[in-house]
Order: structure tokens, then sequence, then C-alpha cells
């Protein structure tokens, strides 16, 4: 496979990734580790059996997480438990929590930036009716509306992306950002909220998505440490109206 194009962080996060899932094969060859992963309750194993599914969507989706910290995957569980029904969910970004959602909520929305990977999960999720999985690519632009500063992601236009949510009527009880432009879909999204309802920041350390929660007028609850598939620490806000 061709490797031109490819930034470094990029070829180390894909080589890093290859290790481990190659390291997990082979515990489970030689019997020092079983296929099935202990329960999510069980927190460190639950991790230390993740690491093998790093980049992984469809690995981690058999776990039963998204790729949030374990902390915000609790304390967003409990709430569903408890939200009134029916739930109705949009999604920046699609993956492991997508099908998480799905069998916690009655409906859910998602849109997908990238078409390989958007592709590959509609094929996966293919007869699942209560899921709407979109696929918009952002446009080449010399002056983008919506901008990512994403690496790699210089002269692309992400308009069409976040304006999603303006295709789909009503209000919506979750709403998820862990995909691009994330600060304008913060903007997006809050208006869009059913009372009472959420928005689940992923990533929410970076200096950007500090400055854009802080901004929005929303209240903040941080939940931060250990997060499925990662060797480090990561961050997951959710968000409510004050």
């Amino acid at each position: 496979m061709s490797t031109s194009g490819r930034s470094p962080l990029s070829l180390a996060k894909q080589t890093y990734a290859a290790s481990l899932k190659a390291a997990g094969r082979g515990l489970v060859k030689t019997g020092l580790a079983k296929e099935t992963a202990p329960p999510v309750e069980e927190r460190w194993r639950h991790w230390a059996h993740s690491l093998t599914k790093v980049y992984d969507s469809l690995a981690m989706a058999k776990l039963d997480v998204p790729w949030w910290t374990y902390d915000a995957i609790s304390a967003v569980d409990a709430w569903l438990s408890e939200r009134d029904r029916p739930i109705r969910v949009f999604e920046y970004g699609s993956g492991a929590s997508t099908i998480w959602l799905s069998r916690r909520a009655e409906e859910i929305h998602s849109v997908e930036h990238h078409k390989g990977f958007g592709e590959m999960m509609q094929r996966e999720l293919a007869g699942e009716e209560k899921i709407s999985l979109r696929v918009i690519e952002p446009v080449a632009s010399d002056d983008p509306v919506v901008p990512s500063q994403k690496e790699g992601h210089a002269g692309l236009d992400f308009e069409a992306y976040v304006n999603a949510i303006d295709d789909v009527d009503g209000e919506f009880d979750v709403v998820v950002i862990d995909g691009r432009a994330r600060e304008v879909c913060l903007e997006k999204a809050k208006d869009r909220l059913a009372p009472g309802g959420i928005i689940v920041f992923d990533n929410s350390r970076r200096r950007r998505y500090v400055e854009a929660i802080a901004a929005s007028g929303l209240k903040e609850t941080i939940h931060a440490g250990l997060t499925p598939t990662l060797p480090y620490p990561e961050r997951t806000s959710v968000l409510t109206k004050g």
C-alpha cells in the first residue's frame, strides 16, 4: 500500500495499531487471552483487552463501547436509561458510537465526512431501520465557509456536513460531536436540543474546543481519564443548557 501523502503521525498511528492488533491475535492464539471482552464494569480489564482493537470501529462495537472515556460512557448510559422514550440522536461522526447508541435509542441520524469509512459503516448497518447514515464529503475551496483545523484538511469546506442537521426535522435528545469542524457543529447543535437534552463532545481537552465550549453558554461536565483502545487519558464533555 502506498504511503505517499501521509504524515509521519498518521504512519506512526497505523504502525502502532497494526502491531497491537497482531499482538492481540497472538495472545488469543496461544490461549493467553480470550476473544471476548470482560464486562465494561471491570474497567481496567476491559481497557486492557480493548488496546488490541485500536482504530477499529467494528471491533470496538463488539466491546459495546463508543470511543469516549469510560466515565462519559457510564454517565451517558445512565442518562439514557432514565430518559423518557423515544430517544432521538444526531451524530457528527459515525462509528462504534452509532452501534452503541442504536442499542439504547429509537432513532439515530448520523453524518460522516469520510467516504470510504462512511460507506463501510453503511454496509455494516444495512437493514438497521432506526439508523440513517449519510456521507457528506467536504468540497475543495480556496475560501472555505466552514474550514477544519484538522491536519491535512486545509482547503476543504465542511459547510454542507455541518448543516446536515438542518435536513432532519425536530429536536434531539442527544447530539454527538465527534467529527470535523466541531466548533461550528456545536453552534448548530445547541439550538436543536430537546428540553433536558445533552451534547456529547469528544476530545474536549483540545484548546480550540475548550474555547468553543466556553463561548457556547452551555454547562459542561468533564469526564476525563481512561478511554477504550487508548494508552493515554482523554477527555469527553457532556454539555447541557443551563
